[in-house]
């Protein structure tokens, strides 16, 4: 396989590929053992359903009843864009005999659409509406790996890791709320051999991407008041505000992004320490920096006793904070543009940049994402990272692995001198 994420390339022979997997399924199930032809994304999924003890032989359990699910979903957010999962796959899953599903962010089924005689076959295994689907509950299928891959993923045949699954091919794809990056769910296609195919998980891909858009033309805005910052990959902050855009010099970036994190307010002995490295700073220098960053701001932003912003401030630093939060690592990976402030030598911003990175790295490694990894190993902020690379060397494919094992035994060899 060339892409790890298509469970079968176009042109290939299903038949074929589905008694080798069927095979490679026996092999782990009887001796544990992960034998080609297996996707790396497959086996990591094996090994976390294995990890939460899921049964080989189990079922999905129903976990809303009738009258909880009517409520439930009727109020996710999800409910505003049934409309168009049925515009997008509606007659697509009706010609070709398929489901299409919606669940939330813990695999809960709340929708699931389709030809009738395939939702009778499905209801056998519990792929019904009200039923957990979570990755952690019926271990490796397509709604549920996506959710905790959160990026789409096809899953074919005896890749599933329960039995009763195995007929089955699905592919899904995780949506998310597009302000926040909050994961709601996941948009899933369930049915035959004929999902099998680069298509489907392509497909899946743009319905959930069309689901965000729309989703963003639905709901409010984010206050239209609120300071904006970039400051993730950048020395100068860029802020917009009422309408303008400003570029602030080092030291004012420093300040905005401090008090950005503290809304309350920062009291300005205590502002001085997380500023500056050098104790000999008297507070009148702060305050001279302080007046002049409110006079570029203009009247009535910044505000004193305590140092504060008048007006809610929204950060890039934040959204890849939220993102990780819930779980969103494919989210939080790609609104990262770089360390806080790199340049910054200021305590605090130091301490804020080391912690953000420490928690996506480590977000990126438990992930084991090959291309996640491999956005942050080749870019300017990982390229000496040592335990990215070995991480990345242990999940890619047997033939891309000699570029980045000769890269960690450089960056071994290095830092032992």
């Amino acid at each position: 396989m060339t892409d790890t994420w298509v469970a079968l390339e176009a042109g290939a022979d299903p038949v074929k590929r589905r008694g080798a997997l069927r095979r490679a399924y026996e092999s782990y199930a009887t001796a544990g053992r992960v034998e080609h032809p297996v996707r790396s994304v497959v086996a990591a999924s094996w090994r976390r359903s294995a990890h939460a003890r899921v049964s080989l032989e189990g079922t999905a359990r129903v976990e809303l009843s009738d009258d909880e699910l009517a409520a439930y979903r009727d109020a996710h957010p999800l409910a505003r864009v049934m409309p168009l999962f049925r515009e997008l796959m509606g007659a697509y899953a009706m010609d070709g005999e398929h489901l299409m599903a919606v669940c939330d962010a813990h695999g809960r089924l709340l929708w699931v659409e389709g030809h009738r005689a395939t939702r009778l076959l499905a209801d056998r295994m519990n792929f019904v509406p009200g039923a957990r689907w979570s990755e952690a509950v019926t271990g490796t299928n397509a709604p549920g790996t996506a959710i905790a891959v959160d990026r789409p993923v096809q899953v074919f045949a005896a890749e599933h890791f329960q039995r009763p699954a195995h007929p089955w091919t699905c592919a899904a794809a995780p949506v998310h709320d597009p302000y926040s990056g909050r994961l709601l769910g996941a948009v899933d296609i369930t049915g035959g051999d004929r999902l099998a195919h680069p298509h489907s998980l392509a497909f899946m891909g743009a319905v959930a991407r069309a689901a965000e858009s729309q989703l963003a033309l639905l709901a409010p805005p984010p206050d239209a008041g609120a300071v904006r910052l970039t400051a993730l990959g950048r020395d100068e902050v860029l802020l917009v505000a009422a309408g303008r855009k400003l570029r602030l010099s080092p030291r004012h970036s420093e300040i905005l992004t401090l008090l950005a994190r503290r809304p309350e307010g920062i009291a300005g002995d205590e502002l001085l320490v997380e500023l500056y490295e050098d104790e000999s700073v008297t507070p009148v220098t702060l305050r001279a920096e302080l007046s002049r960053l409110r006079g570029l701001l203009g009247p009535g932003l910044l505000r004193s006793r305590p140092y504060r912003m008048a007006a809610p401030v929204e950060s890039d630093y934040d959204t890849v904070t939220r993102r990780l939060a819930s779980g969103a690592v494919t989210s939080a990976m790609s609104a990262y543009a770089g360390p806080l402030l790199p340049a910054s030598r200021a305590p605090t911003v130091v301490r804020l940049r080391r912690r953000l990175a420490d928690q996506l790295r480590a977000a990126l490694i438990a992930r084991g994402d090959p291309g996640l990894l491999a956005d942050w190993a080749y870019s300017p902020w990982g390229e000496d990272d040592l335990p990215v690379w070995r991480a990345l060397a242990s999940v890619l494919p047997v033939q891309q692995r000699p570029a980045a094992l000769a890269r960690v035994r450089e960056l071994d060899a290095w830092q032992r001198r």
